[in-house]
């Protein structure tokens, strides 16, 4: 049966911390639905009501381009390999990028991974946990090294190049305001 919740329980957030994979899911008015599957270290619980993702260079950036236009975002963790649960985190997201005050003390928080792009930062409004049983289980083999080996042959220049290029519109064609001119 679900459980709501207020805030980051302990027990929550040592679920968390727990999990290699995570996904998020952000919308706006008259656009696609966003899923994307995150990793890599790539997520802290900052408090009880926050939590914070590095966000990577990829082939888009539709939770940029959702979050200003609606803010909405939803994450999702689910046990693969020990006691089933599913938790989704529901709140209100917002964007700190590499020129912005707080990029220091939030990149602090990460590991160092070529082709950091943002950091999102989620206001959590509620969480639930669900059953899972549907959920199978998966072993953990260790984290895919792609995306680091695309990251670093591109190089910093062609990262922005990228990012430029590709990463200033969502597929639907809102902006992101993420990439400098």
């Amino acid at each position: 049966m679900a459980k709501f919740y207020n805030a980051l329980t302990p027990e929550l957030r040592s679920f968390i911390e727990a999990q290699h994979v995570f996904f998020v899911a952000t919308v706006a008015e008259n656009s696609r639905i966003n899923l994307s599957p995150k990793g890599m270290d790539s997520l802290r619980v900052l408090d009880e009501r926050t939590v914070a993702y590095l966000d990577l260079t990829g082939s888009g950036n539709e939770t940029a381009a959702h979050l200003k236009a609606d803010g909405r975002i939803t994450l999702m963790f689910c046990s693969f390999d020990a006691a089933p649960r599913i938790l989704r985190l529901y709140g209100r997201g917002r964007l700190i990028l590499k020129n912005d005050l707080a990029w220091s003390e939030m990149i602090a928080r990460f590991p160092a991974l070529p082709g950091a792009r943002q950091i999102v930062v989620m206001d959590v409004h509620s969480a639930q946990t669900s059953c899972g049983f549907g959920v199978p289980f998966y072993e953990f083999k260790g984290e895919r090294p792609a995306l680091i080996d695309w990251a670093l042959k591109k190089g910093e220049a062609g990262l922005e190049e990228y990012r430029r290029k590709h990463n200033r519109l969502s597929i639907d064609g809102l902006p992101s305001d993420t990439v400098d001119e």
